[in-house]
């Protein structure tokens, strides 16, 4: 299976100066756990991410005035469209994180996370047989 059957087409993009809390009710409200941070003073692509987020509020930083921009991840590894799913797996598992932007023709095309892989891994839950699984 390849990165884009199982990527989410729709990618949330703020810019570097929105505030954390902006940032998080933005992605709570598309329920993501990432965003692409696009900074036109800036060369390239950042990612922000919920951990990010909430590293910055256990250590009593104001989400009210914190910006993005300070907490923009920026050394990114970014996922082509034909990766298969074990390639970015693979990717996520050695670099430590959680999710990878797709670049098709140098600009984003999707997100693929961790929830993404297990999803086309972990059989259906509609089948006979398969536990539901409850938090």
């Amino acid at each position: 299976m390849l990165v884009r059957e199982v990527m989410s087409k729709v990618v949330l993009t703020i810019g570097p100066a929105h505030t954390l809390r902006q940032s998080a009710a933005l992605m709570s409200a598309r329920g993501v756990g990432a965003a692409v941070v696009h900074d036109p003073d800036a060369d390239g692509i950042g990612i922000l991410t919920e951990r990010d987020v909430l590293v910055s509020v256990g250590q009593g930083q104001n989400p009210d005035t914190e910006r993005v921009h300070a907490h923009t991840t920026t050394d990114v590894v970014f996922a082509a469209p034909s990766w298969t799913v074990e390639e970015a797996a693979a990717a996520m598992a050695h670099g430590g994180f959680r999710h990878l932007i797709v670049l098709e023709g140098g600009e984003p095309a999707g997100i693929v996370s961790v929830r993404d892989i297990i999803r086309c891994w972990a059989p259906e839950r509609s089948q006979p047989g398969t536990p539901a699984v409850t938090a």
